[in-house]
């Protein structure tokens, strides 16, 4: 049991990791060591999350809608029937459900406990934490919409791709028993959506009314706090980091510059919401729209949490497989990106 003396300074730990207490401190560490920038910074900051506040609004009126009625339980219904159905549906819902790479975890697990195929879970897996219709909106605000539908369509294709590979491979029995404890149907806290209808007029039912102002404040609080910080990050971008060290790294035409920006997305730690402006500030830098591309989607699907929860949960070959598809899905969406 902790010292009742040492709870107000794990507050304060806390509170110092924050995404608000790192803006603060990036903002305090320019006032100190270039403290004439310090306004050039600051203004760019704010104009950019002024200019994304009505994504950002309609974006959590959007995400607590969806957990009002309940309708991420639709997403249930893409694992049933065929096969080759199931992976259809399953990259296609992929782009409704509310889910970012680590969040997904639980679901999978439920879905793969419930005997649902491997191929059609993968290629929801992949698919999910591209995109969803807020994140969808923040891309678009940041990057455009020919970014944000390209991100939508990568999403979707990756998905498939995933879902049919892991098909073929799956017909000579490689891939049996992907889950490292196998659980059967009914496990505590699998994830898995109960199969009840949504409720469209959530504003009848008072439980579901308390859920959306639940979701609505903590989803804009959570978005509000994370694209401060963002912006901040890419005013720094802009200010501070040549445009020719950028350009040379991930600038120019061909096919390694892509191939270089899906292996450093990968293991960043940047959720759909934060990567749209950080990615503007290094597209402005002299980075590649298909490099781009390939940042934004390898590091959705393979930030290094969620592949430490993947490897919990699934046997070494399927993970494997998984960061297999997901780099070369990132390199593919880029190159074809970039040719479009």
């Amino acid at each position: 049991m902790a010292h009742p003396t040492t709870q107000p300074l794990r507050r304060v730990r806390a509170a110092l990791k924050t995404p608000w207490a790192l803006s603060a401190a990036l903002l305090v560490a320019v006032a100190v060591l270039d403290p004439q920038n310090l306004s050039t910074v600051s203004v760019f900051a704010v104009r950019a999350l002024g200019h994304t506040a009505q994504y950002i609004l309609f974006a959590v009126l959007l995400l607590a809608y969806l957990k009002a009625t309940g309708a991420e339980v639709l997403v249930a219904r893409a694992f049933e029937g065929r096969e080759t159905r199931m992976i259809v549906l399953a990259a296609l819902f992929g782009g409704l459900a509310p889910f970012c790479s680590c969040e997904v975890i639980p679901f999978i697990a439920g879905l793969l406990a419930l005997g649902a195929p491997l191929s059609a879970v993968m290629a929801f897996w992949l698919s999910s934490p591209l995109i969803d219709p807020p994140t969808l909106l923040i891309t678009a605000g940041a990057l455009g919409w020919p970014f944000a539908i390209g991100k939508a369509v990568a999403a979707v294709g990756l998905g498939l791709f995933g879902g049919f590979v892991v098909r073929a491979l799956s017909r000579g029995g490689a891939l049996a028993d992907p889950l490292r404890f196998y659980k059967r149907a009914g496990c505590c806290g699998c994830g898995a959506p109960k199969p009840v209808a949504p409720v469209w007029r959530f504003w009848t039912e008072a439980d579901r009314i308390a859920v959306f102002r639940e979701e609505f404040l903590s989803n804009a609080l959570f978005l509000l706090k994370w694209l401060a910080l963002a912006y901040v990050i890419e005013a720094l971008l802009v200010e501070y980091v040549p445009a020719e060290v950028i350009a040379g790294l991930v600038g120019g035409e061909g096919l390694l510059p892509i191939v270089i920006a899906a292996l450093v997305g990968m293991p960043a730690y940047l959720n759909s919401y934060v990567a749209p402006p950080l990615l503007a500030g290094l597209t402005e830098q002299g980075m590649t729209a298909g490099a781009a591309m390939a940042f934004m989607v390898a590091g959705a699907v393979s930030s290094v949490p969620a592949m430490a929860a993947v490897w919990s949960l699934v046997k070494p070959r399927v993970f494997a497989l998984y960061l297999g598809l997901g780099i070369t899905g990132a390199v593919i969406a880029g190159v074809l990106f970039q040719m479009i």
